[in-house]
């Protein structure tokens, strides 16, 4: 076999190599995570495999990926997270872009069902919500609430509840969840993402460019004594904003 082909399997086994023993790495990495747990302490061990995993998703799903306003963040504090919700890659592409602030989603149960990966993001503190049932619902908000206050992690949510994928631009919300901000007492990023929907539609054959704009920050202190529905107002005012 000529020196050039020889040189040239080695480049592409190395990587495909280093790739597979990644994916092994996760999957025994996940066999210690107890699924009836709710885990309330932040693994850092975790994190590093839900990060690496993004990025290499990332540059294989051909995510190009512009964003705005991040400087807008509160630094040096936890905070809530919501954002609109177009598509499953919303969150994926969220935490890839808040690396540094490792937030942690509440998220419909079957997501953290997912071989490998939902065990993996349960040792980030990711959290599933009941809202059929309120009394379960809350218990996660409480949940969240220590975890924040722990300065485990921010929180991200979804206040439409579901993707919308209907031609309005928010579904109502569910107001409840701006408790976990009232009662940890910290601020509300308000986050929109556009063009997420269309990367189930533009791979393998092309690229996709999402855009990600923080729209503004509700502080803490003007959430006290407000009401759900009008933090909710105030939330879906700065979404819209866009």
């Amino acid at each position: 076999m000529p020196l050039a082909v020889k040189i040239i399997l080695i480049l592409i086994a190395i990587p495909v190599g280093a790739f597979l023993g990644f994916v092994i790495l996760l999957a025994i990495s996940s066999l210690f995570v107890n699924t009836k747990k709710i885990y309330m302490k932040h693994s850092r061990y975790y994190r590093t495999l839900l990060n690496i995993s993004t990025h290499i998703a990332i540059v294989i799903m051909r995510i190009r990926i512009h964003t705005e306003g991040l400087e807008k963040i509160p630094q040096g504090t936890r905070f809530v997270m919501v954002q609109n919700h177009r598509s499953k890659f919303d969150p994926i592409v969220s935490w890839y872009i808040l690396e540094k602030y490792d937030v942690a989603f509440l998220s419909k149960h079957e997501n953290l069902e997912i071989p490998i990966f939902g065990r993996i993001i349960r040792k980030c503190c990711f959290m599933s919500i009941n809202r059929e049932h309120p009394s379960k619902a809350m218990e996660t908000v409480i949940n969240s609430v220590q975890l924040i206050k722990d300065d485990q992690v921010s929180i991200g949510v979804y206040p439409e509840g579901t993707r919308n994928t209907t031609e309005e631009p928010l579904l109502p919300f569910h107001n409840s969840i701006f408790k976990i901000a009232q009662m940890a007492d910290v601020p509300i990023v308000v986050m929109t993402a556009k063009k997420t929907a269309e990367i189930k539609h533009n791979y393998p054959k092309k690229a996709s460019d999402v855009y990600f704009k923080v729209t503004g920050v509700i502080p803490a202190e003007e959430l006290k004594g407000k009401k759900t529905h009008e933090i909710g107002d105030k939330v879906r005012e700065l979404l819209l904003a866009e």
